[in-house]
């Protein structure tokens, strides 16, 4: 990250990244970061928070770690409370947070299970918007970040993927709502080798395999999210809005 060249388009804003200790979210908090935003960043746990404070702050970058679990409503207002009480205002919200909790089918999928995935990827997402609108300034960002499922859900993951393609949707509804003054697009990320998704690197096989449904014949990076997540969330996009930015090394999503 440190060796390319970075601009600094985030000077004085503000942004808040769900689900960003670890992984895609801590490589976007890193990059805005690194670009001169103040970053909030959360998850679940204490410990991994105040790990992941200290590794921005090494880097120079002003950061605030909050406990947040998404889909907890108090924990949710308070991620946006925190925010502005120290620095006054919201500029980017980044919402990363996601699960995936089941490898069955749809039609065997419980319905507790189902309720967990509406709840985490698509619920929370929109009442964490509810509870930050008041303070989003002209001009502001919204990025989800979706996933390739989104476009052809596959079989191990299908109810995931279907969550994902709900998000496409929302980002066009909100993107209408919340025009002229907020921005809203999605990433969708190809196959990145993160703890979230650790089944690629499992066997060497099965990360071939994946490699080879790419056409740059290699996984995605964090890097190549953040750096996308940036575009959308900084003034290079400012006359793009409703839009998904697929970031998959050319896997087949759509014409």
């Amino acid at each position: 990250m440190e060796k390319m060249k970075i601009g600094r388009r985030f000077q004085g804003k503000v942004a808040i990244v769900t689900a960003s200790t670890q992984g895609i979210g801590f490589g976007i908090a890193e990059r805005l970061g690194l670009e001169g935003a103040s970053v909030v960043i959360s998850s679940r746990k204490q410990k991994n928070v105040d790990e992941a404070v200290e590794k921005l702050k090494t880097k120079g970058i002003e950061a605030l770690g909050v406990v947040c679990h998404v889909s907890n409503a108090h924990q949710r207002k308070n991620l946006v409370d925190k925010t502005v009480e120290k620095y006054g205002k919201i500029d980017v919200i980044v919402s990363n947070a996601a699960a995936n909790p089941s490898i069955d089918t749809i039609l065997e999928t419980q319905e507790s299970v189902l309720d967990k995935l509406w709840e985490i990827n698509v619920k929370a997402p929109i009442l964490l918007l509810k509870d930050a609108a008041p303070y989003l300034q002209k001009g502001s960002s919204v990025i989800f970040i979706a996933s390739i499922a989104a476009y052809q859900p596959q079989t191990s993951m299908a109810m995931y993927g279907v969550t994902k393609t709900a998000l496409l949707g929302l980002t066009k509804a909100l993107a209408v709502e919340m025009a002229p003054d907020t921005r809203v697009n999605s990433v969708a990320p190809g196959f990145v080798p993160t703890h979230f998704a650790d089944f690629i690197t499992k066997s060497e096989d099965t990360r071939k395999a994946v490699e080879e449904k790419t056409l740059l014949n290699r996984l995605g990076t964090t890097q190549d999210m953040a750096a996308a997540t940036a575009f959308l969330a900084s003034d290079d996009a400012a006359y793009i809005t409703g839009e998904t930015l697929v970031v998959a090394g050319g896997i087949p999503s759509r014409l």
